[in-house]
């Protein structure tokens, strides 16, 4: 035990139960979580830098001697003027950064929503970035709580998105041989008990038109020239989400445009999503079928990739709605429908491809078509009325 090191005993370290840390002598820890987990570590201060510590691996499988054996390597290290965790990262394989890479790549085609590619994308680029040189092999707990401690309770919502991202990329590494520790990001047994809960909020829906205003507001809408109008007109009167609308293609619509099969690798739940087309939809349709210039019916400026996420938000914008949401648009139908027609509750359901099960479900897949094409139908006349100075409550 010379020079105040090997302090500990292999007996000590398997039966010390309580959290905490017990020191071995110069820089290195048996760490102990709360729950039972415990994993060495090294402390250490390179030359001109701050405190920094790094994994070694959990216990038992890396068992005190071998923990000793590392630690002295990392101390030879830093005697030397170099950062042990820089010269591990480059000896060690994968880094994080690529990890995440691969695991974004692989996921492109399941995210249906550019808003939800690009929250990944920052997450894992930029959220990320103190982890992203190192080698995924050896990301810890410690190296988790650095990304995860500086938001968790300053954006919450944010942390707990991280949290999950990260876990993710973390079992997608394991899987791929990149690593074989447990997962460092998992929350239930693990951070739960290093991370003090976050403060619960309640959910925020998406600020909806109420459906009295709905066909004035349209009204003024057709008055509007260019894409992002017809879009928007198109999107209320289909009661779809906005990525189903500016991704729709020409392909997916029938010969007579009657009807709007939307792919289930585009729908949110999966499943493929028949949509019934009302002529005032189908007018809209046949103007822009004139210009055809892309694949898309609504392209964005580069006509091989559609229209931007954000056109419809910031058409509202300029038509100075402030309380009001592309995808609100959905709950003004389905209170529409609700409040003012006699269309059974599941058929409403159905036109939002909202899953409904028991006999409602089967109900819907037998009749849903025919009486999802009415209510749709009606929905429109609905929007345009005021265009004719003939508002009316249509009931079916």
């Amino acid at each position: 035990m010379a020079g105040g090191r090997n302090k500990l005993t292999a007996t000590a370290v398997e039966k010390r139960k309580a959290p905490g840390r017990m020191s071995d002598g110069a820089g290195l820890y048996l760490n102990i979580a709360k729950t039972g987990t415990k994993s060495w570590v090294y402390r250490y201060t390179p030359k001109g830098g701050k405190v920094r510590e790094m994994g070694l691996g959990g216990y038992p499988g890396t068992t005190l001697a071998k923990a000793r054996d590392k630690a002295q390597e990392s101390r030879e290290i830093v005697a030397a003027g170099s950062d042990p965790q820089n010269e591990r990262n480059k000896q060690q394989g994968t880094t994080f950064g690529q990890a995440a890479d691969a695991f974004y790549k692989s996921m492109l085609t399941t995210w249906t929503n550019e808003k939800s590619r690009m929250q990944w994308k920052r997450t894992l680029e930029v959220t990320c970035k103190p982890i992203r040189n190192m080698a995924v092999a050896n990301v810890g707990t410690t190296e988790i709580l650095s990304v995860l401690t500086p938001i968790w309770q300053k954006t919450p919502e944010t942390a707990a998105r991280t949290r999950m991202r990260l876990e993710r990329v973390m079992s997608y590494s394991k899987t791929r041989g990149w690593r074989s520790d447990e997962n460092p990001a998992q929350w239930r047994g693990h951070l739960d008990t290093l991370l003090p809960a976050r403060q619960k909020h309640s959910k925020k829906h998406h600020a909806a038109m109420p459906y009295d205003d709905v066909p004035v507001f349209y009204a003024r809408l057709t008055d509007l020239p260019g894409l992002s109008s017809s879009a928007l007109q198109f999107l209320i009167l289909t009661a779809g989400r906005t990525s189903e609308i500016l991704n729709a293609r020409w392909d997916e619509l029938s010969a007579d445009k009657e009807l709007w099969t939307i792919p289930a690798e585009r729908m949110k739940a999966r499943k493929e999503h028949v949509v019934p087309l009302s002529p005032q939809a189908r007018n809209i349709l046949n103007v822009l079928d004139e210009i055809r210039q892309s694949d898309f019916i609504f392209p964005g400026q580069n006509p091989q990739k559609p229209f931007s996420n954000m056109a419809l938000e910031m058409l509202l914008r300029r038509m100075k709605v402030t309380d009001a949401t592309p995808h609100g648009f959905r709950s003004s139908f389905r209170d529409w429908a609700g409040d003012t027609t006699s269309f059974p509750r599941e058929i409403a359901e159905a036109a939002l491809a909202h899953a409904v099960g028991g006999v409602e479900g089967a109900y819907r897949r037998g009749t849903a078509l025919d009486k999802r094409r009415q209510l749709m139908v009606a929905w429109a006349d609905y929007c345009t009325a005021n265009e004719a100075n003939n508002v009316v409550r249509l009931r079916n």
